[in-house]
């Protein structure tokens, strides 16, 4: 017989359970006419089930224990919105063990534990949903996954941190400190009270393990993303990088390069004009570059109730549909039948350009030893800007590179920071052009 709905619970009633339930609530009727059956939230656990969500929940029980969920024969799907490590791990192993499929916006445990997941997911014979884990509402693990599969994916990089791309945005448009910014976000609500994953770059990178293993076909080790925030940008690079034609934005970016893999997570200095040097405030973008299709982008919000729990439901919909045509397993939950472990380029071996920033003393002969210790190292100069005049003092002095190896440029900045003409440590901020 026919199964006639499909039965979910959510263990997880924060902010995205509460968009997740209200989708599911409020468009249900819509979400039935295109699966063909209707979703039902059966149960919602959470730890307290009192506060007032401003949802009318109807018929769905709530309880504060998530066995109830996990347990329950008749929920095919869970939907886990807890966050973190654990218990969030144990909640998912034990629905695959319960034969229940799930659905999570967990990118952390996915970045960690993800390949333990995965393949439990496979054993059991039950699918493991994601979409949600990167960028929020932005479809973007389904472009990559379906509708860019015909694609050898030559890179994917952008902005996949609401709460960094809001802070940047109001230092670059308001001339503004991190700290002060930072604070500002943290009272609207857009950082965290321990903003550490978010400004580190850390939860950026958990976004970059999950799209970089899904576009090559091949395990990540979230220890090899080189991951670098943004809390050391000042005011002052980011006006020298208007002057120069460039916006400051903290990327996730994943290349293929001679067979290997290159995933990194790092300030970027992008030409002003670029489509993603655009996207202000707490957007995120991401362009995806595939062989066949050339360059294509992605915008919209990237975390939030609703967007966030609109990719929960849109990955619901999708294992509804397989459990409707008894066919459970059509798309492997890592998108390849064939996964082939690729080398992850170490951050040394990297080629850019760079945005460097000396404090060096104003006086005759400390360009000509600056720039002699840079030649050295393979490391040319593509221009220079240097702003105001202090006889024997220390001036900002910025020079752009052509095209560097990561360690060339680490180790004439070993040396050019010994300098005694120079005072502090330089700044550096690779540069993207963008498509080549």
């Amino acid at each position: 017989m026919a199964k006639k709905a499909i039965n979910v619970g959510i263990i997880g009633f924060g902010t995205v359970g509460t968009g997740t339930a209200r989708i599911l609530i409020e468009n249900a009727d819509i979400i039935q006419r295109r699966l063909g059956a209707p979703v039902v939230l059966k149960k919602i656990s959470d730890l307290d089930v009192t506060r007032d969500r401003g949802i009318a929940l109807g018929n769905v029980q709530l309880t504060t224990s998530a066995q109830e969920i996990l347990t329950d024969p008749d929920i095919d799907v869970v939907i886990e919105l807890i966050g973190g490590y654990k218990p969030a791990r144990e909640f998912i192993l034990e629905a695959f063990r319960n034969k229940k499929h799930v659905v999570t916006a967990n990118k952390a445990l996915l970045a960690v534990h993800g390949e333990e997941l995965y393949a439990a997911a496979e054993k059991a014979g039950v699918t493991l949903g994601y979409e949600a884990s990167v960028a929020g509402g932005i479809p973007i693990l389904a472009a990559v996954r379906s509708g860019l599969a015909a694609n050898n994916i030559e890179s994917i990089y952008g902005i996949v941190n609401g709460t960094c791309n809001y802070i940047l945005t109001l230092m670059t448009n308001a001339g503004r400190k991190f700290d002060e910014v930072l604070k500002e976000a943290q009272a609207m609500g857009y950082a965290e009270a321990d903003p550490t994953f978010d400004i580190e770059g850390i939860d950026s990178a958990h976004k970059l393990a999950v799209l970089t293993m899904l576009a090559y076909g091949t395990p990540v080790k979230f220890d090899d993303i080189y991951t670098e925030g943004i809390s050391k940008i000042t005011p002052l690079d980011i006006d020298f990088a208007k002057d120069l034609g460039y916006k400051i934005k903290l990327l996730a970016i994943t290349k293929m390069a001679n067979g290997e893999i290159e995933a990194r997570v790092h300030p970027t200095m992008l030409p002003e004009t670029y489509p993603i040097a655009t996207v202000d405030g707490v957007f995120n973008a991401l362009a995806v570059v595939g062989d066949a299709v050339g360059s294509t982008m992605f915008y919209g919000r990237g975390a939030g109730d609703m967007p966030t729990g609109s990719a929960v439901v849109s990955d619901v919909i999708s294992i509804g549909r397989d459990i409707l045509a008894g066919s459970v397993g059509r798309s492997p939950v890592t998108a390849f039948r064939d996964r082939k472990p690729l080398k992850i380029r170490k951050m040394d071996d990297i080629t850019s350009c760079y945005y460097l920033r000396f404090s060096a003393l104003d006086k005759p002969g400390v360009l000509s030893r600056i720039t002699g210790v840079l030649g050295k190292n393979n490391i040319s100069i593509s221009s220079m800007l240097q702003k105001g005049r202090k006889v024997d003092e220390a001036v900002p002095i910025v020079m752009m590179t052509h095209e560097a190896v990561e360690r060339d440029v680490r180790k004439a900045l070993e040396e050019i920071n010994k300098l005694d003409c120079v005072s502090g440590a330089t700044v550096v901020i690779r540069v993207e052009e963008g498509d080549k």
